[in-house]
C-alpha cells in the first residue's frame, strides 16, 4: 500500500498526447507573461506601497521576483528532461510519486480554478465601470451574486464562456488571442511609463522603508518589505502555466526553458519599473485606491487616463483568465490520462486537437462559480498553493537528480543544487509570512483533497493497474 502511493512515474519526453504541437517559443514566453502581468500592474503595485513596503515596495518585487526566478529556473530544468502537460504535478509524479503528485495537483486546481473565477470578477468589476463611463448602465441584479441581493454577475459569466470557445476553437488560435491583448496591455503600461518618468519627484522616495523589514501588527497582520514581498508574489502567480503546455510547444526540450525564464525576467523587470516610476511620481501613502495606476495620470493632469488604463486592465485580465482556464484543462487532461481522474477528461476532439470535452467542463463549473458565487477572502488561499507547487518543482529537482542521475537534460541549473536550494528557502520564507488564516484554509483544502485520493483516485490509477 505504501509503496504504491511513493511509486514513480516514468518519464514522458516524446510521448504522443494528440494535442497539437504548434507553439514556438515566442508564444510560450507571452503564455508566461499574459497570466503574470494582469490586475498585479494596476492595482496590487500601489496597495503594496502605500499598506506594506513604501517606496521600497520595489525591494519587495525584487524579492519576489528572485524566489520565482529560482522556482523558474527549476522548472525549466524539469520542463526539458521529465515533459509532460500536467506542469507541477507531471514533474512530481516522476521525482515523488503518486500520492504527492495528486496532492499538488489539488492545490494546483485551486491555483487555477479559484484565481481564474477571482480574475473574472475582477474583470467584471472593470468592465461595468468602463461601459458607467460612456452612460452605460447594467441593471445590478445582472451584475451580483445572489448572496449580494442579484440574480447573476452576468459579466464574469459570460467572459468566461468567450474564452471558452476560444480555447475549444485550437491553442494555436487561443494563443494569438493572447499575443493580441498582451501587446494592448505592454504598450499601455509603455505610454504609462513615458508619461510618467519625466514627472518623478525624488522626495516621494523619502523615506524609503517607513515600514521597516519586517513587524506584526497589533491586529494580526504584518507590514514590512517581507510582508509586502509576500502580497505582490501574486504578480508571478501563473507564470507556470508555460509548463503546462509541453504537449503543444513544438520542440519543448529547447522552448519551455526559453519561455519558463523570459517571462519571469520580462516580467520582474516591468513591476520594478512600474512600482519605481509610480512610487516617485505619487507619495506612497496616497496610493492606497483601486486603480493607482490611474489616480498617478489623473494628478498629473491627464483627464483621459482612466480610459487608457481601463484598457490596459480588461486587455491585461483576459490574457492572465484565458491561461489560467487553459492551465487548468491541461492539468485535469494530464490527471484523467493518468487515471486520477474519469477518462472522459482526456479525450480529445481529432478536428480541433484539443481536449473539448474538459474545456467544457472548466467552463461550466468555473462560470457557476464566477456568476454566482463572491470569492471573497478565499482567493487570497492562491499565493500559498503557488508557493507551495514552486517549493515541490525545487525539491523535485534535487531529488532526480540523486535518484536519476543519467537522465537527459538539454536543459540544466548552474551550481549543481544552489539555485533549487535558494528556491525552497525564498519561497518557504514567503510561505512563513503570509496570514494564519490562509494557512487554515489551505489545509483544509488539502484535506478534501487526500479524501478524495483514498475514495476514487487511488483504486483508478493506470500506473496502480500496470503495477498489479
Amino acid at each position: 500500500m505504501l509503496a504504491q502511493l511513493f511509486r514513480t512515474k516514468p518519464v514522458e519526453i516524446g510521448h504522443h498526447s494528440g494535442l497539437k504541437k504548434c507553439l514556438s517559443a515566442f508564444d510560450l514566453a507571452l503564455l508566461g507573461i499574459g497570466c503574470a502581468i494582469g490586475t498585479g500592474i494596476f492595482v496590487l503595485t500601489g496597495i503594496a506601497a502605500a499598506v506594506y513596503s513604501g517606496p521600497a515596495v520595489v525591494i519587495s518585487f525584487v524579492i519576489a521576483g528572485f524566489a520565482a526566478a529560482f522556482a523558474g529556473f527549476a522548472y525549466a530544468e524539469l520542463a526539458s528532461s521529465v515533459g509532460g502537460s500536467g506542469s507541477a504535478y507531471g514533474y512530481s509524479y516522476v521525482a515523488f510519486g503518486e500520492f504527492i503528485a495528486w496532492v499538488i495537483a489539488w492545490i494546483l486546481l485551486l491555483e487555477y480554478g479559484v484565481g481564474a473565477a477571482a480574475v473574472a470578477n475582477g474583470w467584471s468589476g472593470y468592465f461595468i465601470n468602463t461601459l458607467a463611463n460612456f452612460g452605460i448602465a447594467i441593471p445590478e441584479a445582472w451584475t451580483k451574486a445572489p448572496s449580494q441581493g442579484g440574480i447573476i454577475n452576468l459579466p464574469a459569466f459570460g467572459i468566461i464562456w468567450l474564452l471558452v470557445f476560444i480555447l475549444i476553437s485550437g491553442v494555436k488560435q487561443s494563443s494569438t488571442v493572447n499575443n493580441i491583448m498582451v501587446a494592448i496591455k505592454l504598450s499601455t503600461i509603455a505610454i504609462f511609463l513615458a508619461i510618467a518618468v519625466g514627472h518623478i519627484n525624488s522626495d516621494n522616495w523619502h523615506p524609503f522603508m517607513p515600514f521597516g523589514w519586517f513587524s506584526s501588527q497589533a491586529d494580526g497582520s504584518n507590514i514590512g518589505i517581507l510582508a509586502g514581498a509576500s502580497l505582490v508574489f501574486f504578480a508571478y502567480f501563473g507564470f507556470d502555466a508555460v509548463s503546462t503546455a509541453a504537449d503543444e510547444a513544438r520542440n519543448p526540450q529547447r522552448d519551455l526553458p526559453i519561455g519558463l525564464i523570459a517571462s519571469v525576467t520580462f516580467c520582474t523587470l516591468i513591476y520594478i519599473l512600474v512600482s519605481g516610476v509610480l512610487t516617485g511620481v505619487v507619495h506612497y501613502s496616497d496610493l492606497n485606491v483601486s486603480s493607482p495606476v490611474a489616480y498617478a495620470l489623473s494628478k498629473l493632469g491627464y483627464s483621459w487616463s482612466s480610459s487608457l488604463v481601463a484598457t490596459g486592465v480588461l486587455a491585461g485580465l483576459i490574457t492572465v483568465l484565458l491561461v489560467l482556464l487553459y492551465g487548468l484543462t491541461r492539468i485535469l487532461y494530464a490527471m484523467s490520462r493518468d487515471g486520477l481522474i474519469p477518462a472522459a477528461f482526456s479525450k480529445v476532439n481529432p478536428d480541433r486537437q484539443s481536449p473539448t470535452r474538459v474545456i467544457l467542463f472548466c467552463g461550466s463549473i468555473i462560470s457557476i462559480v464566477a456568476g454566482f458565487f463572491p470569492l471573497g477572502t478565499l482567493a487570497e488561499t492562491v499565493n500559498i498553493g503557488t508557493l507551495a507547487s514552486f517549493v515541490m518543482v525545487c525539491v523535485g529537482v534535487i531529488v532526480l537528480r540523486k535518484r536519476q542521475p543519467d537522465l537527459h537534460r538539454p536543459f540544466k541549473n548552474p551550481g549543481g543544487p544552489i539555485i533549487p536550494l535558494l528556491g525552497i528557502i525564498s519561497c518557504s520564507a514567503l510561505m512563513a509570512f503570509l496570514p494564519g488564516e490562509t494557512w487554515h484554509r489551505f489545509l483544509i483544502w488539502v484535506g478534501i483533497g487526500i479524501i478524495m485520493y483514498f475514495a476514487y483516485s487511488m483504486h483508478h490509477s493506470k500506473l496502480r493497474q500496470r503495477n498489479s
